[in-house]
């Protein structure tokens, strides 16, 4: 595993933009919540899935697309999501690696080079960040992560030669976590400490994140 720092967008080799598409993980229900589905959270008096589906735009990815579940039809009524793709798991209830499934197969058609792969609830990962690890890419075979303070966290970006078997590997809640850890060594960190925080929203007491920009201490890494 290395360290990498980056700050600027990467092209393709014939000096044209590259095209590193956004995957937004956003079906949960939030159990642990209380059945509240974590993409309608209000965040700065709009759907918190709003705030994380921008942060990947404008961090250079594109196209974004938003995988919902857990009420996706209020999702859609309420969140302004015109600007992105939108793909609703029906098995959104197995897990984050159904999800994770879903919107890699969503985005098998768009010539993507690369995904970056945020979830809906870390309100403290912005376009700062997401921008830095698109930076990373170097080739099909990329593997990079956000760190914070030196442990990896989100956004991960994920080389296009690599979607298949993290597919085949995403099952249950784990997402991607068992390919990560199959592939740690070659993982790139890109230190974001200094521009965000990885801090996740799974309980009640986790709400707070929502008004104080998610300043506290990096929680479980899901991915």
């Amino acid at each position: 595993m290395t360290a990498y720092a980056a700050h600027t967008t990467p092209t393709t080799a014939d000096g044209g933009p590259l095209l590193v598409a956004g995957l937004l993980l956003a079906a949960g229900g939030g159990r642990r919540l209380g059945g509240r589905p974590k993409a309608l959270l209000d965040y700065a008096g709009r759907p918190l899935v709003e705030h994380a589906a921008l942060a990947l735009r404008d961090g250079g990815c594109g196209p974004v697309q938003v995988v919902l579940g857990a009420a996706a039809a209020d999702v859609r009524e309420r969140a302004r999501l015109e600007a992105y793709r939108v793909a609703v798991n029906p098995g959104w209830a197995d897990g984050m690696g159904s999800s994770l499934r879903a919107g890699l197969e969503a985005l098998a058609d768009t010539g993507a080079r690369a995904v970056v792969v945020a979830l809906v609830d870390q309100p403290g990962v912005g376009a700062a960040a997401v921008a830095r690890v698109v930076a990373a890419y170097r080739g099909p075979g990329s593997l990079a992560a956000a760190s914070y303070e030196g442990k990896r966290g989100h956004p991960v970006l994920f080389g296009r030669e690599r979607w298949a078997e993290i597919a085949a590997r995403a099952v249950g809640d784990q997402g991607a976590r068992s390919y990560l850890k199959l592939h740690e060594s070659e993982m790139t960190l890109v230190e974001c400490g200094d521009i965000g925080g990885p801090a996740d929203i799974d309980t009640p007491e986790d709400l707070h994140l929502l008004r104080d920009g998610a300043s506290d201490p990096p929680s479980t890494t899901k991915c």
